[in-house]
C-alpha cells in the first residue's frame, strides 16, 4: 500500500476522534471496543492521543472475526445461546462510571455469508441481547461515545473485487481519507464548523414539527409518521454532562425517531445492507399501522426475516434520517458495503429500538411512558438505505398542509 505521509493520517485520524468524535476531557477513562486485528494501529494511535490528552485510563477489548466465523462452523448446534457477557459487563460498567466509549471496527461485510442462517441469527440476537445495556446509554448519550470504520484488507476485497489486494486497500484508504475529511489541514476544526452548519437544518426542522414525512421515489410510497415533541439532531450529540461529541465519523444526516405505529407503505432499499456479517440486497418492505407486514430480497431473504423476527418490536422504525444526494459519499458512487458509510450518502431508515434523546423529555421517561409517547424498543437498531438523486420528500403539518423538503435529492430550501 502507497499511502503519502500515511502515519500522519493516522495521528490526524486519532485526534479526530479524540478531539471532537469523543471530546475527551482531562481525567475522563476511555474504554475502546475494537475488532479485527488489523485495526490495532488505529487503535494505538487513539490510545497515545488519549493519554496525551490527559486520560486517566484507556482499556481496550478486541473481537475477532475468524474467531467467530470458527464457532460458527466447529462448535455444538446446542451451545450457539451460550455468551461470555463478562466483555460488555465490564463496557457497561465503565459507561456506568463515565468512562467515553469508543468502537473501531474493520469488518469483513460478507463474512458469514456462508454460515446457517439460523445459527448466525441466534448468535446476533444472544449479542444483541448482551448489549442492551450498552445500547441504553448510547440512545439517551449519557456519556460521549463514538465509532468509526478502519479499512482493512478483507473489507477493501469487497468493495474493489477486481483489483489486487494492495490496491484495493490503497483505494479504499483514499476514499476514507477524503470522507473523514482527513486531507483538511484541521479535519477538527473542519467537523466542528461543518456540524454546525448540519444542526441549523436539525433545529429548523425540529421548530417545524411536522406530523408526517412521505417520500417518493423509484419503488417507494412512504408516509412515516412522527410523534409529539420529536426533535431533530445532527450526527453530533450532547452528553448527559454537557458535552458536544460526534456519534458517528464521518457523518452527514439529519434524524429523528419515527411514532412507532405510524408508517404505512413501501420502501425499496437503494443500497445493499450488510448487519453482523449478513449480506442483504435489493429488498424492499412493506409497511402497515407501523409493522412490517410483507418484505422480499433478491439476496439475502432468509437474513432480512431473521433481523425482522429479532423481537416484537423489531419490525417497527426507531429512526428516520435524511441525506442529501449532494455529500461526498454520495458523489463519490462509491458503494462502502458499510453502513457508517453508506448511510451519510442516502436518506435512511432504522428497524428496532429509537433513541429516547430524540424525543422531548424522552431520556428521563419510563420504558412505558416512551412507548406510548410513540417510541420503539427493541434489541436492533439496524440502518438500511432508501435514498437517491431522484427522491422526493414532503413534511406534513398538523393542519394537513404539505411542503417540499427534497426535490430530486437535494434540500428545497438553502440554510
Amino acid at each position: 500500500m502507497n499511502i503519502p505521509n500515511f502515519d500522519q493520517i493516522l495521528e490526524k485520524y486519532a485526534e479526530l476522534i479524540v478531539k471532537a468524535g469523543l471530546n475527551l476531557y482531562p481525567d475522563q477513562q476511555l474504554i475502546i471496543w475494537a475488532g479485527p486485528l488489523e485495526v490495532a494501529p488505529l487503535v494505538r494511535k487513539v490510545v497515545e492521543q488519549a493519554y496525551k490528552n490527559q486520560s486517566r485510563y484507556v482499556t481496550v477489548l478486541w473481537v475477532d472475526q475468524e474467531v467467530k466465523k470458527i464457532r460458527l462452523q466447529h462448535a455444538p448446534d446446542d451451545s450457539f445461546e451460550e455468551f461470555s457477557s463478562w466483555k460488555l459487563k465490564g463496557i457497561w460498567d465503565c459507561m456506568e462510571n463515565g468512562a467515553a466509549y469508543l468502537q473501531i471496527w474493520g469488518t469483513d461485510p460478507e463474512a458469514y455469508s456462508d454460515t446457517d442462517p439460523e445459527i448466525l441469527s441466534i448468535t446476533n440476537r444472544v449479542l444483541s441481547e448482551n448489549y442492551r445495556p450498552i445500547s441504553f446509554h448510547q440512545g439517551r448519550s449519557s456519556v460521549q461515545w463514538c465509532l468509526v470504520c478502519f479499512p482493512t484488507p478483507s473489507w477493501a476485497q469487497r468493495v474493489y473485487p477486481d483489483d489486487q489486494p494492495d490496491q484495493a486497500l490503497e483505494k479504499l484508504w483514499q476514499a476514507v481519507i477524503e470522507t473523514c475529511r482527513l486531507d483538511q489541514d484541521d479535519p477538527v476544526d473542519f467537523w466542528l464548523s461543518y456540524l454546525a452548519q448540519i444542526d441549523k437544518r436539525a433545529d429548523h426542522l425540529t421548530e417545524k414539527a411536522y406530523r408526517s414525512l412521505k417520500f417518493t421515489g423509484p419503488g417507494t410510497d412512504l408516509r412515516v409518521g412522527l410523534p409529539e415533541g420529536h426533535i431533530w439532531s445532527s450526527g453530533g450529540g450532547i452528553s448527559e454532562g454537557g458535552l458536544p461529541f460526534i456519534a458517528n465519523l464521518p457523518t452527514e444526516e439529519v434524524y429523528t425517531l419515527p411514532h412507532k405505529d405510524q408508517t404505512n407503505g413501501r420502501v425499496s432499499a437503494t443500497r445493499p445492507l450488510s448487519y453482523q456479517g449478513m449480506f442483504i440486497d435489493n429488498f424492499w418492505l412493506r409497511f402497515s399501522e407501523g409493522k412490517v407486514v410483507e418484505y422480499g430480497a433478491e439476496i439475502g431473504e432468509d437474513n432480512l426475516g431473521s433481523i425482522l423476527d429479532t423481537d416484537q418490536n423489531s419490525r417497527y422504525l426507531g429512526e428516520v434520517a435524511i441525506v442529501p444526494h449532494q455529500t461526498p459519499i454520495a458523489q463519490s458512487g462509491k458503494l462502502f458495503l458499510n453502513t457508517l458509510y453508506d448511510e451519510n450518502a442516502s436518506n435512511h431508515l432504522a428497524l428496532g429500538r429509537a433513541y429516547k434523546d430524540s424525543l422531548e423529555g424522552g431520556p428521563d421517561m419510563t420504558e412505558e411512558e416512551f412507548a406510548r409517547a410513540g417510541g420503539n424498543d427493541s434489541l436492533i437498531h439496524v440502518d438500511f438505505m432508501f435514498g437517491s438523486g431522484e427522491m422526493d420528500v414532503d413534511g406534513i403539518l398538523a393542519d394537513g398542509s404539505t411542503e417540499p423538503l427534497i426535490r430530486d435529492g437535494e434540500w428545497v430550501v438553502d440554510l
